[in-house]
């Protein structure tokens, strides 16, 4: 099989059978991508990094970087259509059928089931992300996820606020660090 043929049927894959998000399909990608040897974890996280901060849905837009990292521009072209291939697929034969889906309770049953599994995927990508980001040297940068949580999941600050304090901190640190560094010369 070719590569380019393989990487289109891993990101189909993915995104026909990952529910939940962008934050869902990382994991199924370092399985398919990092485990097989087309990326590091290090680079897959960084990627992934790259596809939170961009617009856009974060599954897509990490698709089309692998694709593009491994292929270039080809690679990012098939990754993005197998990527949202699925997701056209199943939205237009539930279209045709969206009454019979609505009112079924098995169906309504079963998304209820996916929405358990996709938080136990994303606790797991939560330690994972943070067993890589204690390997830091800033030692600084390991309390940012539980301040988040306080200021967000306790305190209800909306995250566009605690993106900018976490960004205003980061250039502050940065700009110290440049001076101190510069001041030892």
């Amino acid at each position: 099989m070719s590569s380019l043929l393989r990487l289109f049927g891993y990101q189909f894959f993915i995104s026909a059978f990952t529910f939940g998000g962008g934050y869902v399909t990382i994991p199924m990608m370092e399985k398919y991508f990092v485990n097989h040897g087309d990326l590091t974890e290090e680079e897959l996280l960084d990627l992934s990094t790259i596809a939170q901060s961009s617009p856009g849905a974060i599954a897509v837009n990490l698709a089309v970087l692998v694709g593009h990292k491994l292929h270039g521009k080809t690679g990012a072209i098939i990754s993005g259509i197998a990527a949202t291939l699925p997701s056209l697929i199943i939205l237009t034969v539930i279209s045709f059928a969206y009454e019979a889906f609505q009112a079924n309770p098995i169906v309504r049953k079963v998304l209820k089931g996916m929405e358990a599994a996709v938080a136990a995927i994303i606790v797991d990508l939560v330690i994972d992300m943070f067993l890589l980001l204690k390997q830091t040297e800033r030692k600084l940068l390991w309390l940012f996820p539980f301040f988040a949580f306080i200021a967000n999941g306790l305190l209800g600050l909306h995250p566009l606020w605690i993106l900018g304090a976490t960004i205003l901190t980061m250039l502050l640190l940065t700009k110290k660090k440049s001076a101190d560094q510069g001041g030892q010369r």
